[in-house]
This record gives structure tokens, C-alpha cells and sequence, in this order.
């Protein structure tokens, strides 16, 4: 995997929560981390036997991994997952808010206050929830939160996606509002949107009919994988990397979208 060839010192026996990880993107942050010697909180909530191979897959490398379960949508179980991960590691240095989905695909005309609920606590409410605990022990020593927004955030989003999209738009502003607030306290906040990613993401909620229309729209001529993504988070993490970039939105799409 491209990311385990880097060597990023500041980032080594730092401890990172990392939401959403048990499959797609989040899997990848895992190992990524892993491998240049961070210690990893895995977080999951469905995905429980994906989640407990990938924590004794990284385990078995020599990495400190501390596995947490918790309904993302849950303020209550979120905030105890983060706390336990602070606790089994002793401290806290980063989080990456990546737990997200679309929920289903719904059109505005047909949306019910249910699935708008169910869209904006899993992708927006969640990302503040996770924040606010890390925060103070974010705080112990400076830091940095990384949120996952998407390019749907910018576009609109495809047929059905529209809400989803609207509450990544909501994360990246978030971003912004958190970045100039938490400065102060040495807490760097910025985010990664991904394009059209090959994650089960898609496999749930995206016909091929409809990837091939997306995919047409992407100047590279293909769909990304979650290994591509990697790199902007690790750069984002590291403050000897982009200890001067704060509440930025970084695209990571094949060309897609060029803001």
C-alpha cells in the first residue's frame, strides 16, 4: 500500500480515533496509521466481525489498536467510544470523523422527516457529537480532527442523494467554524472529500448503470479506490507536513470537481 512506504515522524506513537473505520476509507486509515506507529481507536458499529479482523490484522504488525463499538447516531454511545479510546491509550491526539452514509436513496419529493433525521445525525450530528468529547483531551497538548465530506457536498449529489449530499455540505462549513475556534487551543481542523470512491458505500447505494454515468464524469477515466484517499489524511495530520493549513476542504477526485 502506497501510504506504509511514507515515513512521517510527528505522526508516530500519536493516538487516533478513527470513526467509520471497519470497511472502504476508514479501513485504510486504520492501516495507514498503523503503520507509521500511531496508536489506533477502530471505531464500528454493524461491521463487527469486518472490525475484529482488521483490529487483529493490525494488532498482529505491533500496532496498539483499542476496538470500540457505538451507534454513531447515538450521542450518548459516541461520546463513551470516544472516551474509551482516550482512556486505553492514555491520551488523545487526533480524531477522524469518517462515519457517514446515505441511509438510502430517497428524492426530495418523496424524503419523510424520518430519513432526513436518520441522514443529518449520521453524517453531520455525529461529527459534532465526536468533536465536542474529543475536545478536551484534544486540548492536553494540541492536536487535530479531520472530517470526511464528499463531493456530493458541491455538486448537489447525484438523484436521490441530495440530503446526504446537503449534510456533507454541512461538514465542510462545519469544518471552517471549528478550524478558527479551536486554533487557539493548537487543534487543527480540515477535511477530505472524496469523489467516487470504490467502497461498499457504493455497493449499497449506487446501480452500475449509475457508475458508469458517474465515472463518465471524472477526467481520469476511472473510479478512485480508498488507498488514494489515504495520503491527504496523513498529510493532514501530520503538523510538520500542513501545521499552516486550517479549515481547508481538500478535493480528492480524479478531476471530478475543480473548485
Amino acid at each position: 500500500m502506497p501510504s506504509n512506504k511514507l515515513s512521517i515522524p510527528d505522526l508516530a506513537g500519536k493516538a487516533v480515533l478513527i470513526t467509520g473505520a471497519s470497511t472502504g476509507i476508514g479501513a485504510e486509515l486504520v492501516r495507514a496509521f498503523a503503520a507509521q506507529g500511531a496508536m489506533v481507536g477502530i471505531h464500528y458499529h454493524s461491521s463487527g466481525k469486518t472490525a475484529e479482523a482488521l483490529a487483529e490484522e493490525v494488532a498482529a504488525t505491533g500496532a496498539r489498536v483499542r476496538l470500540v463499538r457505538a451507534d454513531a447516531m447515538k450521542t450518548d454511545q459516541l461520546r463513551r467510544a470516544v472516551d474509551a479510546v482516550a482512556e486505553a491509550f492514555g491520551t488523545l491526539d487526533g480524531l477522524i470523523n469518517n462515519a457517514g452514509g446515505m441511509v438510502a436513496r430517497v428524492t426530495y419529493e418523496a424524503m419523510t422527516d424520518a430519513h432526513y433525521d436518520a441522514v443529518m445525525d449520521l453524517n453531520a450530528r455525529s461529527v459534532l457529537t465526536a468533536s465536542a468529547a474529543a475536545v478536551p483531551y484534544l486540548k492536553r497538548q494540541g492536536g487535530f480532527i479531520i472530517n470526511t465530506a464528499s463531493v456530493a457536498g458541491r455538486t448537489g449529489a447525484s438523484s436521490g442523494a441530495g440530503v446526504y449530499g446537503s449534510s456533507k455540505a454541512f461538514v465542510a462549513n462545519v469544518t471552517r467554524g471549528m478550524a478558527k475556534e479551536l486554533i487557539g487551543h493548537d487543534i487543527r481542523v480540515n477535511a477530505v472529500s472524496p469523489g467516487i470512491i470504490d467502497t461498499p458505500f457504493h455497493e449499497r447505494y449506487t446501480t452500475p448503470e449509475q457508475m458508469n454515468v458517474m465515472r463518465a464524469t471524472i477526467p481520469l477515466g476511472r473510479i478512485g479506490t480508498p488507498q488514494e484517499c489515504v495520503g491527504t489524511y496523513l498529510f493532514l495530520a501530520s503538523k510538520l507536513l500542513s501545521g499552516y493549513i486550517i479549515g481547508q476542504t481538500i478535493e480528492v477526485n480524479g478531476g471530478q470537481l475543480m473548485p
